[in-house]
């Protein structure tokens, strides 16, 4: 069944012929979600026993049980198991699932916006503002005295003062259309990337440098309990406010025309998207740096799984996108143990191969 007719189906009632289709897709998400849902917890607990230092999966069960259960009582660990588990392992995994859910949610609203199929929250130019900005407080070191919350607190300003440059950009005479909105997202995004590699090349701090490049290719080492419920909590508020958004994004998928027969404005459904999507990966790049392909790919498998409907599509895509993360933060961090991989090299690694297969299966005509 093409998009258009699923959206169609979600755009107007069903016929008593299409009940029993609508049923079946209905049944397939649930079993997709509860899939998921199974999968994603199981997860969490074995990635946070692999690392360089690897700790058996019961006692790492047992570590996190104590913690948050004061179970067990009797403690047959050491203090340094216990530090690497719930103090680093724990908060990253979560921070992981966060960020790959966030991004995740973020490429499938902007390809509905933008109705390309190529894009991801680099898209917006978002991405590129944080690097710059934590880039210059890395090089230059103001705000050093606070630390990570400086570098966090400059990315996150960042990334929201490109989402506004796109924005303005983008907006000629009160309109807004996806390909102006893609254009500014580009032309912003180059212009910022060509600053972050001019601050690079200025600085006579070689491992300032080398901080900088790790920032922007993306890590979790900055990972704390609080930033993970933090980001968390800005991931599903963005989802909630999406999928409550899921049948304008229908329309605005297929069309302004069709948004506009509803009698939806496609140019403030743009706007209220967009600030939507740059305070979201705002927060995500602040905490994670910049992460890629996660955006771009996640939503292709996603559609494949559960169809083009977004309030489908959304927590399907969200759920893959913390699994995803997750597993290629593990891979970062043993690879090449005792040695770390920027996070962004292993997600491009896994997500190439992926477009590749996507590419191959489009029609000859898309």
């Amino acid at each position: 069944m093409s998009s258009v007719t699923e959206f169609s189906d979600l755009l107007h009632p069903l016929p008593a012929a299409d009940d029993l289709e609508h049923d079946r897709r209905r049944r397939r998400t649930r079993r997709w979600l509860i899939g998921l849902s199974v999968l994603l917890v199981a997860t969490i607990p074995v990635a946070v026993s692999l690392g360089p230092a690897s700790i058996p999966l019961e006692t790492t069960a047992r570590i996190i049980g104590r913690q948050l259960f004061g179970l067990p009582l009797q403690v047959d660990w050491s203090a340094s198991e216990e530090s690497i588990i719930w103090l680093s392992r724990v908060p990253r995994v979560l921070l992981g699932a966060a960020v790959g859910a966030g991004l995740a949610i973020a490429g499938v609203a902007l390809q509905a916006l933008t109705r390309n199929i190529l894009a991801e929250p680099y898209l917006l130019g978002v991405t590129s503002g944080a690097s710059t900005l934590a880039a210059a407080a890395i090089l230059f070191g103001f705000g050093a005295s606070v630390g990570s919350l400086s570098l966090t607190g400059s990315a996150f300003i960042g990334a929201l003062a490109a989402g506004v440059a796109v924005f303005l950009l983008a907006r000629v005479s009160g309109q807004m259309t996806s390909t102006r909105l893609v254009l500014s997202g580009v032309s912003i995004g180059y212009v910022l990337h060509a600053l972050t590699s001019l601050l690079i090349f200025a600085s006579d701090d070689p491992d300032a440098g080398r901080s900088v490049l790790f920032w922007v290719l993306g890590s979790l080492t900055l990972a704390t309990h609080g930033s993970a419920v933090l980001t968390l909590a800005v991931v599903l508020a963005t989802l909630m406010l999406l999928l409550y958004w899921a049948r304008p994004l229908d329309a605005l998928a297929i069309g302004d025309g069709t948004a506009q027969t509803l009698g939806l404005s496609p140019t403030r459904l743009r706007a209220m998207v967009m600030v939507l999507i740059a305070l979201c990966v705002g927060a995500l790049v602040a905490a994670s740096g910049g992460i890629g392909f996660v955006g771009l790919i996640i939503p292709h498998v996603a559609r494949l799984c559960v169809g083009t409907a977004h309030r489908r599509l959304l927590p399907v895509a969200a759920l893959l996108g913390g699994i995803f993360l997750i597993w290629a933060d593990v891979l970062a961090r043993s690879v090449l143990s005792p040695q770390e991989l920027p996070l962004g090299i292993v997600t491009a690694l896994l997500g190439a191969p992926l477009l590749f297969l996507l590419v191959r299966r489009l029609n000859p005509t898309q």
